[in-house]
């Protein structure tokens, strides 16, 4: 289906992929795994030619169409919301526009009207008669109303459109499908029936995504970008990295029995296999499972921060309670009459269909902004920290690492220099990275060193406001196992639906009519009917 062959990218002295062939195949998803800059979205730019290699050559078969999700969010202000999803297969576009320019012209000859003749056949072959309303349907699956179907893009929200644009990559049913990142800006409802429709897609899907849970439910390979080449591995994300924890620590075990390292993988095969997802792909993906040998899977190169939660402190038995509380901007609210009580051990999910009410939560919570109604108070016991969503304003002065995380320290100890650098070469800022100035810092360094702070103030309750935007999957994977392992109290929003289901064991809902509190996991509060009943209603 495609191909790539001999591929070779260099920037400067560094090489990103030296000498890869790899093919992706009909019917299959591969989930494009690697460190941060290894090359994920440089490798999907060749092979949708919006880059050059510096050798060797990527080849579609002929025939077959290509579509790729488009990451411009502004690239179709001005067309209409319809219209964009139908120009997603290009060649169908092409020919209806030439179409409509022909019928445009005032001097319409014979000649023309043989060449619309010949246009209209190819336009029925391709189903183009039922364009509109094959992407009317579409539109209507990502909740996108008819209402909004005929005005310009430009004058959609920002999650609007990321939906429309999904629709335009999903549309005509491509040979091959590229996603660069799809669940940014998506809520969960539409997550969950974008994992559907590609569990069940017949095609090749070639995506990256930071979002465990979604690789888990869509892909049938994880292709590990690593030591300059890719290869391509069957199953999941999390059989991926679980194989791969177990390859490295069979190899290790040097003076372990062969029989004994052949029985521990073969149980650890059977667990896999017998936890397929449902799909139509579950009967290849289970033989590809059953065939796998864990001397093809190579130890990574990956490094995993040492991501470690501890308290104080023990908190005692109360922790917060919330009386009455609202918010609003503008005069709309985000949330109202919020009551809540949190006990030891509580891990919420806190969550909103509007991402600003969980926000303005934590930064009341915080005492960076006042509520317009009710009160809160935390136990004596607590102390709290907290990672806001954003952290801009940690990051302002032109300091090294090390001095920017000496004025979180508590004891004479952790302010030298020896301990500090230590401390940061855990968060893998190790030598030379630890004197970089903060004011330079990527989103992700950002995160590892807020994360830094807040394991310094070793408090007994954390708030968590999208803890893993900017992160890479290793240290998404690290910070998500330490929670789980965390004995405080944790306060956590999230996209990352691994996260939620794997941490909280409690979903507090802020609605603008009122509070929904349930002590079940993210995924059975999701899927309870009644709940959905309750929440249709205050939202409406």
């Amino acid at each position: 289906m495609l191909s790539v062959s001999n591929l070779s990218v260099q920037f400067g002295k560094r090489v990103l992929f030296d000498e890869v062939n790899v093919s992706f195949n009909q019917g299959n998803c591969y989930g494009i795994i690697g460190a941060n800059g290894a090359g994920k979205s440089t490798f999907l730019k060749v092979l949708t030619g919006k880059m050059e290699p510096n050798s060797g050559s990527v080849h579609l078969e002929t025939g077959k169409r290509m579509s790729v999700l488009e990451q411009d969010h502004f690239a179709y202000d001005n067309f209409p919301v319809l219209e964009t999803v139908v120009q997603g297969n290009k060649p169908l576009f092409a020919i209806k526009k030439e179409m409509d320019d022909l019928y445009a012209k005032p001097d319409f000859s014979d000649a023309d009207s043989n060449r619309v003749g010949e246009l209209q056949i190819k336009y029925e072959e391709m189903n183009g008669w039922n364009a509109e309303s094959d992407a009317a349907t579409l539109l209507s699956n990502l909740d996108i109303n008819e209402e909004h179907h005929y005005i310009l893009m430009k004058d959609l929200d920002g999650k609007q459109k990321v939906r429309v644009l999904l629709a335009q990559a999903l549309f005509g049913n491509p040979d091959v499908l590229i996603m660069d990142e799809p669940t940014n800006d998506l809520d969960y409802e539409t997550i969950q029936w974008l994992e559907h429709f590609l569990a069940n897609y017949d095609n090749t899907v070639i995506v990256v995504s930071h979002d465990r849970h979604f690789l888990d439910a869509v892909c049938t390979h994880i292709s590990d970008v690593d030591f300059g080449k890719i290869n391509h591995y069957s199953g999941n994300y999390t059989f991926w990295y679980e194989s791969s924890q177990l390859a490295a620590k069979q190899r290790a075990q040097q003076n372990k029995k062969a029989e004994e390292k052949k029985k521990e993988l073969e149980e650890f095969i059977a667990r896999f296999s017998a936890n397929v997802a449902k799909s139509k792909q579950a009967t290849s993906r289970k033989k590809m499972i059953d065939k796998l040998n864990i001397a093809d899977i190579r130890p990574s190169s990956r490094r995993y921060p040492a991501i470690i939660f501890e308290r104080e402190r023990e908190a005692g038995d109360q922790i917060l309670n919330i009386e009455g509380l609202a918010a609003d901007i503008d005069g709309t609210p985000l949330f109202t009459n919020i009551n809540v009580n949190l006990a030891k051990g509580d891990k919420v999910v806190v969550y909103s269909k509007d991402a600003r009410a969980a926000t303005t939560f934590y930064q009341i919570l915080n005492g960076k902004q006042q509520a317009s109604a009710g009160s809160f108070q935390w136990g004596v016991t607590t102390n709290q920290s907290y990672l806001p969503l954003d952290n801009a304003t940690y990051f302002g002065k032109d300091e090294t690492l090390v001095d920017w995380l000496r004025q979180y320290a508590k004891t004479d100890e952790e302010r030298e220099e020896v301990f500090l650098r230590g401390f940061l070469g855990k968060m893998l800022f190790s030598g030379e990275e630890a004197l970089k100035s903060a004011k330079v810092l990527s989103g992700g360094e950002k995160v590892r060193c807020m994360l830094s702070r807040m394991m310094m103030e070793r408090a007994n309750v954390v708030m968590l406001d999208e803890p893993t935007n900017h992160l890479d999957l290793e240290s998404i994977t690290a910070f998500n196992n330490s929670l789980i392992k965390f004995k405080g109290t944790v306060l956590l929003t999230t996209h990352d639906h691994a996260f939620a289901q794997s941490v909280g064991n409690r979903v507090v809902e802020l609605t603008p009519k009122g509070v929904i509190d349930r002590y079940m996991t993210f995924d059975e509060y999701m899927a309870d009917a009644k709940i959905k009943e309750l929440r249709a209603k205050m939202y409406a």
